[in-house]
This record gives structure tokens, sequence and C-alpha cells, in this order.
């Protein structure tokens, strides 16, 4: 077992650009399992994630943390998990 806080990259093809990004696996686990509920692949859910953004200047690894807290039930209940801020 990996010793927390240690960050997994995993990478992606987002608007024709190839794209990695380092989250905690807990971070990732929390992704597979909402993108398994709906129906998509992770690199599905995380490109919805990504086009939702509306601020780009925020990084797409937070608006990944911020996904994977939200499906959790432990965001923000008015935010929208295809759209976190």
């Amino acid at each position: 077992m990996r010793p927390p806080g240690h960050l997994r990259k995993r990478s992606f093809q987002l608007a024709g650009h190839r794209t990695s990004v380092a989250l905690e696996p807990e971070f990732w686990a929390a992704l597979e399992r909402a993108a398994r509920r709906r129906g998509l692949s992770l690199a599905a859910l995380v490109t919805e994630i990504d086009t939702a953004r509306t601020e780009a200047s925020h990084p797409l690894a937070s608006a990944l943390r911020l996904h994977a807290l939200i499906e959790a039930g432990l965001g923000d209940a008015g935010e929208s998990p295809a759209s976190p801020r």
C-alpha cells in the first residue's frame, strides 16, 4: 500500500492534446466509481469535467478533486458534479 498523499499520474487526451494529471489514489478511486455509476470510461468522465470548467485558470486536478468530493456527498450540495467551481 502506498503512503497517504502519494500522487498517481494518469494521462488523457483532452481537446486534441495529451495531458497528465496527478491525484491521490483515493481521488482516482472515487472518480472511477463515479464513471462506472454513469456508464462512462474514466477518460470520458475527465473529458466531461474538463469541458464543464468555466474558469480555464482553475487547474484540472482541482476540478477532478472537487468532482470526487461532490460525488461522495462531501462537497457543496449546490454544486453540480459535472461543473465544479
